[in-house]
């Protein structure tokens, strides 16, 4: 399983934009989990306005040819499907008497850009309600390799699962929750965007997430607060009863599923930022440098991602460069206030029993201010045998991104129907979305607003 986080800087992708180097390994990979953060800009027509679409039809096309090695594949791109208003969805919140909150938005994000959003208003023959789209190839075509399995938008969080097209059809309770983080603690410029899914008999939730951002002193323990409320606010609808299938409850909660994958910008930034933090960078000595990690001391101090794992970072920071360039902004800009010292901001942690991970590494593209980061993993699956029987299904080892072993991951050894399984068609197709955002009562002190 491959999993990538991306923070794109509000820039819309342009069509040569080469994924390959990031997304093409040497091994077979099962299952690929690719967030992405500020896919538009943070800006309050963004966060408040409609929500814009265009650009994650772009990143999912990128994809599709990276993935399925197509040279073209500008359908979704340049014929994005028609938004239909759904009767039976709820309206968009009117906040047009919040517009003055735009100064609210943290200066960081308003130099960067960036978007946020509530509850989607559009269904089509791409998405169910609230945008969360799921779509299937048909089991006649052989030409992809890769198929979208589900995808959803909240502002500029964007979260997409693909699967290899040969295990699409074991897939089955695809849902989603989002949650609100941003401006008064619940808007959607920052939050989360989780998908629930399960392979076989085996329960994923991957969580996509981008927290508050900013460097001052007590800006982690907001951070902090993010994870905690994303935790307790994610929910899941209960599976309903399939005729002819046996009935086994589905996960409700992100801690409730065997394996949970939490990715994105973080956004913990280094502790005591002076000092001999330049030396440092320039002698690339990343293990003293983490030692300043805000992530790490807070999981340390177990105030945050209790019980959590995070592979060995033995990568330079992934924030925050010029525009096209090497060079951080902190090595070039002499103005206080716009220097940002350079962070650890992309990260992936796991939970759960059963999982390994080959390896933690970022990328070099430059199209962003962010690196992008990415992990690969083996995982152990149950899969059903007769009945209502488990077995488990182990995996090859892969020591290395630069490997040429062709060890693969679990999932390959699946790609025939096993004997003595039925599969209903009815369970295949079925998708239920829920997309849940709590809407506390807004406060009127000040500490309300502060998010």
């Amino acid at each position: 399983m491959f999993v990538g986080t991306w923070n794109v800087g509000g820039k819309c992708p342009h069509e040569g934009l080469n994924l390959k180097d990031w997304l093409l390994t040497p091994v077979v990979v099962d299952i690929y989990v690719l967030g992405f953060q500020e896919i538009v800009p943070l800006n309050a027509g963004n966060v408040l306005g409609a929500e814009d679409y265009a650009p994650a039809l772009k990143w999912l096309s990128l994809i599709r040819q990276a993935l399925n090695n197509t040279e073209k594949d500008t359908e979704l791109a340049q014929n994005p499907p028609q938004h239909k208003q759904h009767k039976n969805l709820k309206s968009r919140i009117s906040f047009s008497d919040l517009i003055s909150l735009e100064d609210e938005l943290d200066k960081e994000d308003l130099e960067r850009h960036s978007t946020s959003g509530l509850n989607s208003d559009i269904e089509d023959e791409y998405s169910t309600p609230s945008n969360f789209s799921m779509r299937r190839e048909s089991p006649k075509s052989t030409s992809s390799r890769y198929s979208l399995a589900a995808s959803k938008q909240m502002v500029g969080i964007f979260l997409c699962v693909w699967v290899r097209t040969d295990l699409n059809q074991y897939v089955s309770n695809l849902k989603v929750s989002c949650v609100g983080r941003g401006i008064m603690g619940y808007l959607g410029n920052k939050g989360s965007v989780s998908i629930s899914m399960t392979l076989h008999q085996t329960t994923f939730c991957f969580v996509s997430t981008h927290l508050t951002s900013g460097e001052k002193e007590g800006d982690e323990i907001r951070r902090n607060s993010d994870v905690t409320e994303i935790l307790k606010k994610t929910k899941f609808s209960q599976s309903q009863r399939v005729r002819g299938q046996p009935f086994s409850p589905s996960p409700v909660s992100i801690l409730e599923h065997d394996h949970t994958i939490w990715l994105g910008d973080l956004n913990y930034r280094l502790s005591f930022p002076g000092g001999d933090t330049e030396e440092l960078l320039k002698n690339k000595d990343w293990e003293t440098l983490l030692q300043k990690d805000q992530l790490m001391i807070e999981q340390k101090a177990g105030r945050v991602f209790k019980g959590w794992e995070e592979g060995s970072i033995n990568f330079a920071p992934t924030y925050k460069y010029l525009d096209n360039s090497d060079q951080y902004v902190a090595q070039t800009c002499k103005s206080k206030e716009k220097r940002r010292t350079p962070a650890w901001c992309d990260r992936i942690l796991w939970k759960g029993k059963g999982m390994k991970q080959m390896w933690y590494v970022r990328g070099e593209s430059k199209f962003s201010d962010h690196r992008p980061v990415y992990s690969l993993f083996s995982v152990l699956l149950d899969t059903p045998i007769d009945g209502n029987k488990v077995q488990k299904t182990t995996t090859n080892p892969i020591t290395t991104p630069s490997s040429s072993s062709s060890a693969i991951t679990a999932t390959e050894t699946l790609s025939t129907p096993t004997k003595g399984m039925h599969l209903h068609p009815a369970s295949v197709a079925k998708i239920q979305a829920e997309e849940l955002l709590v809407v506390p009562t807004i406060k009127t002190d000040a500490s309300s607003s502060s998010f």
